[in-house]
C-alpha cells in the first residue's frame, strides 16, 4: 500500500522532468532555428567543441591536424552517440546533414575501418561560437522556471 502512495508522486516527478525537456528543446529549436541549427545539432557541434565525446585516456579520440586552424579534436561516431539521445542511424543522417553544410568533417579510422572519426570544421566551430550563448540563455532561462 505504501507503494500505491509513492508511485503517483514519481510518476509527477518523471512527467515534470519530460515536460521541462520538452518544452526546452523547442526553445532550443525555435532559437536556433534562424541560424539553420536545432537543439540535436547543436548538442552534437558541443560535444565536437568541448572535446566531451571522450571518455578517458583509453578513449577512441585524438587530435590531428586540421585545415589550418590549429588542432582539431576528432572522435569516433559512437563516443558522440554515447553522449547524445539519438539513435545510430539518426545520428548518422545528422552529421551528414552537419558535413553537407560544412560544420564537421567525417574521415574512416585507419586503424579500424569500420569507425568514423568527425571532427569541427573551422566553419563548424565558428558558428558553434555565435551560438552557443543563444543555447546557455535559454537553458538558463527554461531551468531556472523548473
Amino acid at each position: 500500500m505504501a507503494a500505491e502512495k509513492v508511485a503517483p508522486r514519481l510518476e509527477d516527478q518523471w512527467r515534470d522532468i519530460l515536460s521541462v525537456h520538452a518544452r526546452t528543446m523547442c526553445e532550443i529549436d525555435r532559437e536556433l532555428h534562424p541560424h539553420g541549427l536545432g537543439a540535436s545539432d547543436f548538442e552534437v557541434l558541443d560535444i565536437l567543441a568541448s572535446g566531451t565525446a571522450t571518455a578517458g585516456p583509453d578513449s577512441d579520440s585524438h587530435t590531428s591536424t586540421g585545415t589550418g586552424r590549429g588542432p582539431v579534436e576528432q572522435c569516433r561516431v559512437q563516443n558522440i552517440a554515447d553522449r547524445v539521445h539519438l539513435s545510430q542511424s539518426a545520428l548518422s543522417r545528422l552529421i551528414g546533414r552537419l558535413e553537407k553544410e560544412g560544420l564537421v568533417e567525417r574521415s574512416v579510422c585507419q586503424e579500424d575501418r569500420r569507425g568514423v572519426w568527425v571532427a569541427l570544421t573551422g566553419k563548424g566551430r565558428d558558428l558553434h561560437s555565435e551560438v552557443r550563448p543563444l543555447q546557455r540563455a535559454v537553458l538558463a532561462r527554461m531551468l531556472a522556471k523548473g
